[in-house]
Protein backbone atom coordinates (compact mmCIF):
# COMPACT_ATOMS: atom_id res chain seq x y z
CA UNK A 1 0.00 0.00 0.00
CA UNK A 2 2.84 2.23 0.50
CA UNK A 3 3.67 2.16 -3.34
CA UNK A 4 0.14 2.90 -3.96
CA UNK A 5 0.56 6.40 -1.83
CA UNK A 6 4.20 7.26 -3.16
CA UNK A 7 2.65 6.90 -7.31
CA UNK A 8 -0.17 9.66 -6.66
CA UNK A 9 1.60 11.97 -3.28
CA UNK A 10 2.02 14.67 -6.55
CA UNK A 11 1.11 15.99 -9.95
CA UNK A 12 2.38 15.02 -13.18
CA UNK A 13 4.32 16.70 -15.35
CA UNK A 14 1.42 16.71 -17.74
CA UNK A 15 -0.98 17.58 -15.38
CA UNK A 16 1.02 20.46 -14.64
CA UNK A 17 1.17 21.53 -18.10
CA UNK A 18 -2.49 21.23 -19.11
CA UNK A 19 -3.36 23.53 -16.20
CA UNK A 20 -1.07 26.25 -16.84
CA UNK A 21 -2.14 26.40 -20.35
CA UNK A 22 -5.58 26.77 -19.32
CA UNK A 23 -4.25 29.22 -16.99
CA UNK A 24 -2.58 31.16 -19.58
CA UNK A 25 -5.33 31.02 -21.83
CA UNK A 26 -7.99 32.50 -19.05
CA UNK A 27 -5.46 35.45 -18.20
CA UNK A 28 -5.22 36.13 -21.90
CA UNK A 29 -9.16 36.23 -21.95
CA UNK A 30 -9.01 38.80 -19.00
CA UNK A 31 -6.02 40.88 -20.10
CA UNK A 32 -8.06 41.35 -23.73
CA UNK A 33 -11.45 41.83 -21.82
CA UNK A 34 -9.74 44.95 -19.27
CA UNK A 35 -7.97 46.34 -22.34
CA UNK A 36 -11.41 46.53 -24.28
CA UNK A 37 -13.57 47.75 -21.21
CA UNK A 38 -10.68 50.53 -20.68
CA UNK A 39 -11.59 51.82 -24.49
CA UNK A 40 -14.85 51.74 -24.16
CA UNK A 41 -14.46 53.78 -20.92
CA UNK A 42 -12.88 56.08 -22.93
CA UNK A 43 -14.82 56.11 -25.63
CA UNK A 44 -17.84 56.57 -23.80
CA UNK A 45 -16.59 59.48 -21.48
CA UNK A 46 -15.18 61.47 -24.99
CA UNK A 47 -19.04 61.05 -26.11
CA UNK A 48 -20.41 62.25 -23.10
CA UNK A 49 -17.75 65.37 -23.10
CA UNK A 50 -18.55 66.36 -26.57
CA UNK A 51 -22.27 66.08 -26.04
CA UNK A 52 -22.10 68.47 -23.35
CA UNK A 53 -20.40 70.70 -25.29
CA UNK A 54 -22.85 70.65 -27.86
CA UNK A 55 -25.55 71.13 -25.61
CA UNK A 56 -23.85 74.16 -24.17
CA UNK A 57 -23.84 75.76 -28.03
CA UNK A 58 -27.20 75.02 -28.20
CA UNK A 59 -27.79 76.99 -25.17
CA UNK A 60 -25.64 79.79 -26.20
CA UNK A 61 -27.86 80.25 -29.16
CA UNK A 62 -30.79 79.68 -27.49
CA UNK A 63 -30.31 82.55 -25.08
CA UNK A 64 -28.69 85.11 -27.55
CA UNK A 65 -31.39 88.00 -27.66
CA UNK A 66 -31.13 88.27 -31.62
CA UNK A 67 -32.45 85.32 -33.80
CA UNK A 68 -28.97 84.24 -35.47
CA UNK A 69 -28.62 84.20 -38.77
CA UNK A 70 -28.10 81.38 -41.45
CA UNK A 71 -24.78 79.66 -41.60
CA UNK A 72 -22.07 78.52 -40.55
CA UNK A 73 -19.69 79.12 -37.37
CA UNK A 74 -16.76 77.14 -35.59
CA UNK A 75 -14.86 77.11 -32.51
CA UNK A 76 -12.88 75.39 -30.30
CA UNK A 77 -13.77 74.94 -26.60
CA UNK A 78 -11.35 73.98 -23.61
CA UNK A 79 -13.05 71.25 -21.49
CA UNK A 80 -12.02 68.11 -19.66
CA UNK A 81 -8.35 68.72 -20.27
CA UNK A 82 -8.59 68.80 -24.23
CA UNK A 83 -9.55 71.17 -26.72
CA UNK A 84 -12.41 70.23 -28.43
CA UNK A 85 -13.98 71.41 -31.99
CA UNK A 86 -17.49 72.50 -32.81
CA UNK A 87 -19.20 73.74 -35.29
CA UNK A 88 -22.57 74.96 -36.02
CA UNK A 89 -24.86 75.69 -38.91
CA UNK A 90 -27.95 77.59 -39.02
CA UNK A 91 -30.42 76.81 -41.97
CA UNK A 92 -33.78 77.88 -42.84
CA UNK A 93 -37.16 75.82 -42.71
CA UNK A 94 -40.23 75.26 -43.96
CA UNK A 95 -41.62 77.63 -41.19
CA UNK A 96 -40.59 81.14 -41.30
CA UNK A 97 -40.77 81.51 -37.77
CA UNK A 98 -37.92 78.38 -37.10
CA UNK A 99 -34.14 77.74 -37.98
CA UNK A 100 -32.42 74.63 -37.21
CA UNK A 101 -29.56 74.37 -35.89
CA UNK A 102 -27.12 71.31 -36.40
CA UNK A 103 -23.91 70.79 -33.89
CA UNK A 104 -21.32 68.72 -34.68
CA UNK A 105 -17.85 67.64 -32.13
CA UNK A 106 -14.98 66.35 -32.35
CA UNK A 107 -12.14 65.86 -30.16
CA UNK A 108 -9.35 65.41 -32.60
CA UNK A 109 -8.74 68.74 -34.29
CA UNK A 110 -6.93 67.43 -37.61
CA UNK A 111 -9.45 64.72 -38.02
CA UNK A 112 -12.62 66.35 -39.67
CA UNK A 113 -14.41 62.71 -40.15
CA UNK A 114 -14.14 62.24 -36.13
CA UNK A 115 -17.41 63.27 -35.28
CA UNK A 116 -17.98 61.94 -31.99
CA UNK A 117 -21.63 63.80 -31.37
CA UNK A 118 -24.16 65.45 -33.50
CA UNK A 119 -27.06 67.15 -32.33
CA UNK A 120 -29.99 68.75 -34.18
CA UNK A 121 -31.59 71.86 -32.18
CA UNK A 122 -34.81 74.29 -33.66
CA UNK A 123 -34.54 78.21 -32.99
CA UNK A 124 -37.64 79.71 -32.70
CA UNK A 125 -38.02 83.40 -33.61
CA UNK A 126 -37.70 85.59 -30.47
CA UNK A 127 -41.12 87.23 -29.80
CA UNK A 128 -40.66 91.16 -29.98
CA UNK A 129 -40.72 92.60 -26.84
CA UNK A 130 -43.65 95.68 -26.44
Amino acid sequence: MSAFRHRNAGFTLLEIMVALAVLAIAMAAIVAESSQHIKNLTRLREHTIAHWIAMNRIAELQLQPTWPSTGQASGTVEMAKGTWRWESRVTDTEDDAVRRLDVTVQKDLNRKDDQLEHLIAYLGRPMATP
